[in-house]
């Protein structure tokens, strides 16, 4: 028998558009806003630099040739389903679970949707000290990240060894 969606963490796919909306107007803003690879200083410490990865997180795989193009999107593929089946199976009131499935969600088909679409990844938040810049990233790249520090917090607040009462 199927539940009712709103009773499922299904409810809170909202935050996947959410997260979808805002990273492709912050990428389609860069991208009619500045030249490849071209910077905009934000603050002493913050940039927006336009920038394209082929690769994974830190450009990882790069430069293999574009196979890692539709290697990279299939586990994006995977791990929205995962995710959704999860979300389906976690009631609703779970909601540190659910928002940061929706969060990882979001990001996934952000980036997923940037590789098929152009084939590369648009990056554009540069933070600095100095002359060292950490990897450049994306609003798509932050979701994924939060989602993933939830679901870490989530562990250390409700040990596996606790469990709910039925």
């Amino acid at each position: 028998m199927m539940k009712p969606v709103l009773s499922t963490g299904l409810r809170w796919l909202w935050l996947v558009l959410v997260v979808i909306a805002i990273d492709f107007a912050s990428k389609q803003w860069i991208m009619n806003t500045l030249m490849l690879h071209e910077s905009m200083a934000v603050m002493p410490f913050f940039n927006f630099f336009y920038a394209h990865n082929y690769g994974a997180a830190f450009s990882f795989l790069a430069d293999k040739g574009g196979w890692q193009r539709w290697f990279f999107a299939g586990i994006a593929v995977a791990i929205v389903i995962a995710l959704v089946v999860m979300m389906y199976r976690t009631e609703a009131s779970k909601k540190l679970n659910n928002i940061a499935y929706a969060l990882i969600i979001g990001g996934a088909l952000g980036n997923l949707f940037d590789r098929a679409y152009h084939g590369f990844v648009v990056d554009f938040i540069d933070f600095y000290v100095g002359d060292w810049h950490f990897a450049t990233f994306n609003v798509a790249d932050c979701a994924i990240c939060i989602g993933a520090a939830l679901i870490v917090l989530e562990g250390f607040l409700s040990p596996a060894g606790k469990h709910a009462k039925s």
